[in-house]
């Protein structure tokens, strides 16, 4: 009989086969995740789940993106300062930024995905829903301004929670 495999094992392996399959790409387009940071950021979380350690959303996010910040998500806005790219429009790869509320007093980080229209992206993420690796979330900009400083996340398919702040989002340099 065959072990029942995690979630994160069936979409490591369906991204391993995915790579395998579309390997005769000779030029990455730039508009999806790098396969293989995420094949690594996937790991990483499946292993610190193994040995009973708990899936954060830094590094989770540090090892998707590539942006080499380190501390609470809280953080990370102030950190990328001088040393990365920060703006209100999403693109793939970039980190979303969340600020700190009171429910959530370490703020959080997720990897853009997908930018599906000007107010709705898909995120990938960590300890969204405690202690799990979240892929393909949609994410909607609530904000009145269009700036996505208050957006409302997936939690689970088609339904989105509560609006939260977002300070914005910080962008990976080229070749990271």
């Amino acid at each position: 009989m065959w072990p029942r495999l995690t979630t994160i094992t069936r979409t490591v392996c369906a991204l391993v086969f995915s790579g395998l399959v579309s390997a005769c790409a000779q030029i990455p387009p730039d508009d999806i995740i790098d396969r293989e940071r995420q094949q690594f950021a996937l790991l990483e979380g499946e292993r610190k789940q193994a040995r009973g350690q708990r899936v954060w959303c830094v590094p989770y996010a540090r090892n998707l993106s590539g942006i080499n910040i380190r501390g609470n998500a809280k953080d990370w806005w102030g950190q990328a300062l001088n040393t990365y790219e920060r703006g209100d429009e999403p693109a793939v790869g970039a980190v979303m930024s969340f600020r700190a509320t009171s429910g959530m007093s370490l703020g959080h980080v997720a990897v853009v995905a997908d930018v599906v229209t000007d107010r709705e992206i898909v995120v990938n993420h960590a300890n969204w829903n405690r202690n799990k690796v979240s892929l393909q979330m949609g994410v909607m900009d609530v904000s009145r301004d269009n700036d996505w400083s208050l957006v409302r996340v997936e939690s689970w398919p088609g339904q989105y929670g509560r609006p939260y702040p977002v300070n914005g989002f910080i962008y990976p340099k080229d070749g990271e």
